[in-house]
């Protein structure tokens, strides 16, 4: 059997960002119950006992939060399966909340990558997103888990934020870089419906989508120059360090999400664990799911493959019901109009191309 990886969504922030509509609370006081339950749900997990397992990713809300149960959850995640000695275990963190003597006890818990949710380099800018941290702290936070011994650090940035141009975002991905972590995520940011941005109307404070274009595209150049490989749409790392966590969706690589809104894909099947905190600690662990129905198929590995810079080889087409020629036929013009290549039937996106990713592959597979 195939390694599996594993997604631990962990909901609780201090505070919430005006612009997140992932699933998430400020109950804090529940931290030591919730650890308890995922243990539950692990140890009730649909995986055959000592499975490996090639990647763990502890997401959310602020992960970080949970403290001493990270480290409880990832001891019952080596009891229950295998983890591969090379395991890629990665922790999201918020870069004020973080302290020397706990960054240490997740380092020597197993944990060896870090996220950092920077999103801007200004106190400015920061402020404006409902960020609790300042650019200082970003820098310390960087230098705390070097510290710690963490070789291993990603930053995200966001783009595409009320007042930037492209040069600020060029400065932007210049200040990450000068950060020195092995990957950098820049994310264009979307107005989600129901979030404060969204009621506040700031997206018409944002630069339109030609703007968004440019600036995306100046900070894709920054980055690409400062050594950084563009590998995914909005994913850019030195060599040898990209997402291997996330690199295992965009593969339709099988995971577990254990969590309140954790999604899951084993066996082609997809489903999800109810956005409902009080109902996952209380209820059956894997009963109550939401089924996604089945995945894999055609234009989900067509949507999936071309996020990556590698991009989808058509020679896979047939098995999932494509046809190669045809898709390469209407991928021609595309071609021709930068939007992106076609060499030995591997079709993949430009930078522009994957800020028409969307409607590219509508095209592609109509």
């Amino acid at each position: 059997m195939a390694p599996v990886s594993l997604y631990f969504h962990i909901p609780f922030c201090k505070s919430r960002c005006p612009y997140c509509d992932f699933y998430s609370t400020t109950r804090l006081p529940l931290w030591e119950e919730y650890a308890a339950a995922l243990a539950r749900w692990l140890r009730a997990a649909p995986l055959a006992p000592g499975a490996q397992v090639a990647t763990v990713y502890f997401g959310g809300g602020t992960p970080y939060l949970l403290g001493e149960g990270l480290a409880r959850v990832l001891e019952e995640t080596a009891r229950r399966f295998s983890l591969m000695p090379e395991a890629e275990i990665t922790l999201e963190a918020n870069p004020g909340d973080l302290e020397l003597p706990v960054l240490r006890s997740l380092r020597e818990a197993g944990f060896n990558r870090i996220s950092l949710g920077l999103q801007a380099g200004e106190d400015g800018a920061l402020a404006l997103l409902g960020r609790r941290h300042t650019a200082a702290q970003s820098a310390r936070a960087v230098e705390l888990c070097r510290r710690a011994g963490f070789t291993n650090l990603s930053v995200d940035m966001m783009l595409a934020t009320p007042g930037q141009d492209p040069e600020k975002a060029a400065a932007l991905a210049d200040w990450a870089v000068s950060l020195g972590p092995e990957h950098i995520s820049a994310y264009l940011l979307k107005i989600e419906p129901g979030t404060p941005f969204a009621r506040e109307g700031v997206e018409g404070r944002c630069p339109g989508p030609d703007q968004a274009a440019e600036i995306y595209l100046a900070a894709c150049r920054r980055l690409e120059e400062r050594g950084y490989r563009h590998y995914e749409i909005s994913n850019f790392a030195r060599p040898g360090f990209e997402s291997r966590h996330n690199t295992v969706y965009w593969e339709l690589g099988e995971y577990l999400g254990v969590g309140p809104s954790a999604a899951s894909f084993l066996g082609g099947r997809r489903f999800r664990v109810p956005a409902d905190l009080d109902a996952f600690l209380a209820g059956r662990p894997w009963e109550e799911l939401e089924e996604e129905g089945p995945g894999g198929g055609l234009l989900e590995t067509v949507m999936l493959s071309l996020r990556l810079a590698r991009g989808l080889d058509t020679r896979r087409l047939p098995a999932l019901g494509g046809d190669p020629e045809d898709f390469l036929r209407r991928a021609a013009p595309l071609e021709r109009a930068g939007y992106l290549t076609c060499r030995d039937g591997v079709v993949a996106l430009t930078d522009r191309g994957f800020l028409l990713s969307n409607a590219i592959i509508s095209f592609l597979c109509p």
